[in-house]
């Protein structure tokens, strides 16, 4: 089993990367939040994967975490009819903190917005993995109110989809625009910048 792959990143797109090692070159797929975290092409990666066997071809995935490609694993063996290519897309739509506490409230308008999945897809999402979400991933942080994402504290990220949130922003968009304000300003941006930037459209 390959758990990870370290090398160089030579290239990449949204849905896939290509690390180069000892000469050879693994074409990797990836959800865009995993993307959005990738070094520069050039530069060394490494990168959590699972690899999917079948009868005429075997297929590597990759995440940023541990605690991702251990959920997408969870997702394409315990959800029937979630299989590789649908668990990608789920996870491409929505970070891992904010896709588990719609499951854990039973979020099913949100998780019904990740394209390619239905009202009853996401019923059974949450009906097959509430029991499930907090061993792959954290508990809600303290104080934070149901339907909210539970992101790691004191960061500028929680903070601005905290924000956004209480704003009247669905969690899972809140989070969608607040990731793509970091991919623009950067990961050194301020709460106060990060909102700006959503408002601002």
């Amino acid at each position: 089993m390959i758990t990870s792959i370290q090398g160089l990143l030579t290239e990449a797109t949204p849905l896939r990367a290509v690390v180069e090692l000892n000469g050879f070159g693994y074409e990797v797929n990836i959800p865009v939040t995993t993307a959005e975290k990738l070094p520069a092409a050039g530069t060394k990666v490494k990168l959590h994967t699972l690899v999917i066997y079948r009868e005429d071809s075997q297929t590597l995935y990759g995440f940023a975490t541990p605690e991702e490609r251990d959920f997408f694993r969870l997702m394409i063996e315990t959800v029937s009819g979630v299989g590789p290519k649908l668990a990608l897309t789920i996870m491409s739509r929505m970070s891992l903190p904010v896709l588990e506490n719609s499951i854990r409230n039973g979020d099913v308008a949100s998780l019904s917005k990740c394209p390619g999945i239905g009202k009853k897809t996401a019923e059974r999402l949450v009906i097959e993995l509430r029991a499930k979400v907090g061993a792959t991933g954290a508990a809600p942080i303290a104080g934070t109110a149901p339907g909210e994402p539970a992101l790691d504290a004191n960061t500028p990220l929680r903070d601005a989809v905290l924000a956004l949130t209480a704003l009247g922003y669905k969690p899972a968009d809140a989070d969608a625009l607040v990731r793509r304000a970091q991919i623009a300003l950067g990961s050194g941006a301020t709460t106060e910048q990060l909102i700006k930037r959503c408002l601002a459209g």
